[in-house]
């Protein structure tokens, strides 16, 4: 009898392999098509979230409830974008709580995870509206707590990244085919170094033209410093990592330590191209719509990674078991609604953020920075706590 509805929810969910997607949306049964329609939505606030900061202030002048701004229309702006972002959380977080735990396939709350649609929008488009008709001073206290939940959103984010990238350097070596694993992974190892390097040459060209422009060089110099210490970690004998990790992991910090200086307003003659330009330009625009699919594909690819968070690896999957953590998918979700926000406004609520410009603001670049140093701090305690664990078991015995 178990094995008989065991099958059955297997086939309730392979739905879409036999019929079209627009049959499986109405019918709401299969939950690795509920991923996108959730990510779609997140890309529907971000994008509201976006269109009332830049072009809704003339409409929110209207708003009686918002006058404890008064009348600033960067403010008004700022706002607009923590309310997007508020029913975007309170959305996902209520989908969380609703769906945390579930473990199989046949239970209610799966279908509720991947069905029910309809329901589900008209309660999104409330959880939308519902914030701005609050006062400023619930959303301003939303704003002080949305910088923590961000802050959480970039950790999980990082741990993700660097287990994916522990994952694939054991991938590449395995015991069988060595010598041919080997050949690929330095290339592709030393195709990453190659591009770290190039990246912090371009930076000290473009970034740091002057020597007046010691921040920047500090920043590109202490990311160069990073690269060579993962390197040297992840090379000694008794950790022997390999070279490809460090090599990843430094495509990563240049990224953010590039992202960082990016970041910069643009005073001085040390930021080239910089994201805040005085005129909206072609490039402008299509860095804008980058930054955008990032974050939506950022949180999707992490809401889904739920196995590294895992504290029994060894755990094995059921046919019958969810496929991902529901609840840990809407929780990042929800984290990540904080996150646009933040990024909208320049992680400052009282930061003047031009059109078509996303984190911009030196708080900020100073938020990248400090990503960038808990990235190596988490991959080099990665690293080392196998070794530190054995030790002390060695002691106790």
């Amino acid at each position: 009898m178990e094995n008989g509805e065991s099958s059955s929810s297997n086939e309730r969910h392979d739905v879409c392999k036999d019929d079209s997607c627009s049959r499986q949306f109405s019918n709401g049964s299969n939950p690795w098509m509920a991923r996108y329609v959730y990510g779609l939505i997140f890309l529907v606030s971000t994008l509201l979230a976006w269109t009332a900061r830049d072009y809704g202030s003339n409409a929110l002048m209207e708003v009686k409830r918002l006058r404890g701004c008064e009348d600033s229309r960067d403010c008004l702006g700022a706002e607009a974008v923590l309310r997007v972002s508020l029913g975007c959380f309170t959305f996902f977080i209520t989908m969380f709580f609703s769906t945390v735990g579930t473990s199989k396939l046949d239970e209610p709350r799966d279908s509720w995870h991947s069905g029910w649609w309809s329901a589900k929008i008209v309660m999104w488009i409330a959880f939308t509206t519902i914030p701005f008709l609050l006062p400023s001073g619930i959303i301003k206290l939303y704003g002080e707590i949305a910088h923590f939940g961000a802050g959480v959103f970039l950790l999980i984010q990082l741990i993700s990244i660097i287990s994916f990238i522990m994952w694939l350097n054991d991938h590449c070596r395995p015991e069988k085919s060595a010598e041919r694993c080997q050949i690929y992974l330095m290339l592709l190892a030393t195709t990453a170094y190659v591009v770290c390097l190039g990246g912090i040459i371009l930076m000290y060209i473009w970034y740091a033209p002057e020597p007046s422009c010691i921040l920047n060089i500090f920043f590109i110099t202490s990311t160069l410093v990073l690269l060579q210490l993962m390197t040297s970690v992840s090379l000694h004998p008794k950790v022997n990592a390999g070279i490809l990790t460090p090599g990843l992991m430094g495509l990563y910090v240049v990224f953010i330590c590039w992202c960082a200086i990016r970041s910069e307003p643009t005073e001085g003659k040390c930021i080239r191209n910089a994201g805040a330009t005085d005129k909206t330009d072609w490039l402008t625009i299509i860095s804008f719509v980058v930054a955008v699919l990032a974050i939506v594909i950022a949180t999707f690819s992490t809401g889904i990674d739920s196995k590294c968070f895992q504290f029994r690896k060894d755990r094995t999957h059921g046919q019958d078991d969810v496929p991902y953590g529901y609840g840990f998918f809407h929780f990042v979700f929800a984290t990540g609604a904080m996150y646009f926000a933040m990024l909208l406004i320049g992680w400052n609520t009282h930061l003047s953020m031009k059109k078509w410009t996303i984190d911009v603001g030196w708080t900020s670049t100073w938020v990248r920075i400090v990503n960038e140093l808990l990235a190596v701090c988490v991959y080099l305690w990665m690293l080392v706590a196998p070794l530190v664990w054995k030790c002390r078991q060695t002691e106790s015995t």
